[in-house]
């Protein structure tokens, strides 16, 4: 027996008079995976409708008391993003010309065939979508992120990584984030702070390896004044500054040795003491350190403290690189291009199949980082949206099963879980498509909203 095939493709109002096209429509669309509102009338419709919701409206133009120009001016007034797909007679595509310029996504001259009709409204709501997510980052970035919500990704090692913030987070226990370069170490230092009990007080960032050595103690630790040539006034140091919140050492393998035993010294006794004082200052906080370096290899090599190693060495957040969570580039490439048209006041558009494929092929040294550089690129609209990249050391094969595996991926996430679309688009058999499912260890549950 088949299994039950989710209505997983968005949501749509479907609106028209005559109760035979509204029938046929809703079917038409039910069929293609969508959640479907069928109204009788404008009225009916707008009931349904409001600035937070998720689909698209297709409504016919010549209708009784309200028609489908007035409701679109309405739904205009209500959100102006939302999209409105009218269904005009061939007389009207004139006047359906000059509605889309007044905001209409995309008309449809009767008679169509079904297939135009979810096409286009599967376009409709992936803007709908696009825009919903471009709204959500700007009130996150307007007033705090959930630490829940910034570090994206389904792939096991970034929900292992999730799991593990969650089970620490309001502690004050000291952690050690381990990743490569570009992967997010501080994005996961904000998390840990956004979740504790210490979010309204001081993230204090600092990156051990750009900071000059010789203001290195006295950024980190603060001064007395007079206590150096120039030390005309007291400076409080960043330990001192992330008194109750959390402070970030990032490249810590860069700190110089000297200075690595006063900061265990902090990290063990909770207290400061600036240059020139002989005052010990006690301070409150946490310790995230952050490394892209092996610091046991470091600490035998003699080019870490191995004291201070073995007292960071007790909670350790490892984040893997993007080449060994390429099934999550879909999901953060999307991500960042809602951030990027945020930020740009772009309008966010989503990749074709073959950007994905070229996006989901680059081995990305650069990690995360790299992979919303190139997301700026796509919203600038940019033609080098994946860089080249050095050739892959996977095999024929692998490649090929990637390749498989990512296109099988990208249907899935375009039609949000819907097994009956992405099979359509691939078109390959049902139990064909369940096989590799189990091939590849995808789950469509994976996928829906």
């Amino acid at each position: 027996m088949s299994p039950t095939i989710p209505e997983a493709a968005g949501s749509v109002i479907f609106v028209d008079d005559e109760r035979a096209v509204r029938l046929a429509g809703q079917q038409a669309l039910e069929l293609a995976g969508f959640e479907v509102t069928a109204c009788d009338g404008a009225e009916r419709a707008l009931r349904h409708l409001g600035r937070d919701w998720p689909g698209c409206l297709v409504t016919d133009v010549r209708m009784p008391q309200m028609d489908g120009l007035a409701l679109l001016a309405r739904v205009q007034e209500i959100d102006p993003d939302l999209p409105v797909i009218l269904i005009t007679g061939h007389g009207d595509v004139p006047m359906a010309v000059e509605a889309m310029r007044n905001g209409a996504y995309d008309f449809l001259e009767k008679p169509f065939p079904s297939d135009r009709l979810t096409e286009v409204a599967r376009r409709a709501v992936e803007k709908r979508r696009l825009v919903m997510e471009n709204r959500r980052l700007r009130a996150q970035l307007a007033g705090g992120a959930d630490p829940a919500e910034t570090i994206v990704g389904r792939t096991p090692g970034i929900e292992r990584l999730r799991a593990t913030i969650a089970a620490v987070a309001d502690t004050d226990a000291d952690v050690l984030v381990f990743g490569e370069t570009g992967t997010g170490k501080e994005m996961v230092a904000r998390a840990l702070h956004l979740a504790s009990g210490r979010r309204k007080n001081p993230f204090v960032a600092l990156n051990c390896g750009a900071m000059p050595e010789s203001i290195f103690e006295s950024e980190l630790f603060g001064h007395e004044a007079g206590a150096f040539t120039g030390a005309g006034k007291r400076r409080v140091g960043r330990i001192e500054h992330a008194g109750g919140g959390t402070l970030f050492l990032d490249e810590i393998e860069s700190m110089p040795l000297a200075l690595q035993v006063k900061m265990l010294r902090v990290i063990q006794e909770r207290l400061v003491e600036p240059l020139g004082s002989n005052e010990q200052v006690p301070v409150d906080l946490r310790v995230v350190a952050a490394t892209k370096s092996d610091l046991r290899q470091a600490a035998d090599a003699g080019k870490f403290r191995a004291d201070l190693y073995y007292r960071l060495n007790v909670v350790v957040l490892t984040i893997p690189p993007l080449r060994e969570r390429r099934d999550d580039i879909p999901l953060l490439f999307q991500h960042f291009v809602a951030q990027a048209a945020a930020r740009y006041n772009r309008e966010p558009r989503a990749p074709g199949r073959e950007q994905m494929q070229r996006l989901m092929g680059q081995d990305w040294p650069g990690n995360v980082r790299e992979l919303r550089n190139a997301a700026d690129r796509f919203v600038l609209g940019l033609e080098d949206v994946a860089p080249a990249s050095a050739p892959s050391a996977l095999s024929l094969a692998e490649q090929v099963d990637l390749y498989e595996k990512g296109l099988i991926q990208s249907e899935l996430a375009r039609h949000r879980g819907s097994v009956k679309a992405a099979i359509e688009a691939l078109n390959i058999p049902r139990k064909t498509f369940y096989d590799k499912l189990k091939r590849y260890g995808l789950s469509r549950d994976d996928f829906l909203d």
